[in-house]
């Protein structure tokens, strides 16, 4: 057990490195509204996390 939790804080440090890299702070505020709105179960929290996101992805396309 304690693998998959060093496994899962690793990812979870990569991806958040990978986004403050690639998208700045937006990013990272996007992911972490994302986050907390599926921690807390609140469909509201997470949708804003997720437009963020795919905005900053899909910015450049627009």
């Amino acid at each position: 057990m304690p693998v998959l939790a060093l496994l899962s804080a690793v990812f979870v440090v990569g991806v958040e490195q990978t986004l403050q890299w690639k998208y700045g702070a937006s990013g990272i505020i996007g992911m972490l509204l994302l986050t907390i709105g599926l921690k807390a179960k609140n469909p509201a929290i997470s949708s804003v996390g997720a437009v963020v996101l795919a905005l900053l992805v899909a910015g450049p396309a627009l």
